[in-house]
């Protein structure tokens, strides 16, 4: 049997032989995000080392990484711009979208922001 636990800021991931008073706590404590996998059932793989995650990852531009972080945090476009420090959300749209592109400034902030490396937006 395995449990899985994945929130933005959490991974816990057990595997084995888990007592039942275990999964209860982790179901009590984290709900709907804790999946419970029966080995027999499925078979896991580690996305990240797929063939198909590292394509996909190739293509994605610092944009992309902004749109989905911005996202995933239910900031809009302006509300993140206010974040940032007063930048309209005309040119927080622009970097999404390529045209403009993410100063080393402007990607320390968001690294802060959403408490991740600033790589993600360079």
């Amino acid at each position: 049997m395995q449990a899985v636990v994945k929130t933005p800021h959490i991974e816990i991931t057990l595997k084995g032989e888990i007592s039942e008073r275990l999964l209860s706590v982790l179901e009590e404590e984290y709900g709907d995000s804790v999946q419970i996998l029966d080995d027999d059932d499925e078979e896991t793989v580690d996305i990240f080392k797929t063939d198909w995650y590292r394509k996909v990852k190739s293509r994605m531009a610092p944009g992309d990484n902004l749109r989905i972080y911005r996202e995933n945090a239910g900031l809009t476009q302006a509300k993140l711009g206010e974040k940032l420090g007063g930048v309209p959300r005309q040119h927080v749209s622009n970097m999404e979208r390529g045209i403009r592109s993410i100063s080393l400034k402007t990607a320390k902030k968001l690294a802060q922001i959403f408490d991740v490396s600033s790589d993600k937006f360079i």
